[in-house]
């Protein structure tokens, strides 16, 4: 049995949906709602930032997929032409990205959380980005613990 199998699933009646709209509304913003029909197919409800993660991690999935299917150079070489962005990154830090979005992929799609592959996603590309502005040549001056200051809340 697979994890999403065995996550719970929310199911109203359409009857809930006109007398308790408001209720069925505010469930349908933390999870979606399948709405059950005695005229018709089932609908599910949610909300459109479920709706975008579904989409994205299909996007995704698209990608990966195109990868995979292509046979020359390594994961992070082949990777890097699906997201040229990778580019940015030290030949390294490619493959570990490579990895990390490939086990992020499969961890969101095991447990039907869009959000952990669009996360690793959007964390990698960032920091590609700062390497390319030339932030990760910088010499970073770290803060001790004990010399820093607490500040209280205003």
């Amino acid at each position: 049995m697979t994890v999403t199998a065995s996550l719970p699933s929310w199911t109203r009646r359409s009857s809930d949906l006109s007398k308790h709209s408001a209720e069925v509304f505010a469930e349908a913003e933390d999870h979606p709602v399948t709405v059950t029909r005695r005229d018709g197919e089932a609908l599910v409800l949610m909300s459109q930032r479920e709706a975008d993660g579904r989409a994205r991690l299909l996007d995704f999935a698209a990608q990966l997929i195109t990868v995979t299917l292509d046979d020359r150079g390594s994961l992070a070489e082949r990777m890097s032409k699906a997201f040229p962005w990778m580019l940015a990154l030290s030949p390294a830090d490619r493959e570990s990205c490579a990895q990390d979005l490939v086990d992020a992929a499969r961890a969101s799609f095991s447990t039907d959380q869009p959000h952990l592959a669009i996360a690793e996603l959007t964390s990698w590309k960032e920091t590609a980005a700062a390497v390319a502005a030339g932030l990760g040549s910088a010499d970073v001056e770290w803060l001790d613990d004990d010399a820093a200051e607490t500040v209280e809340r205003p």
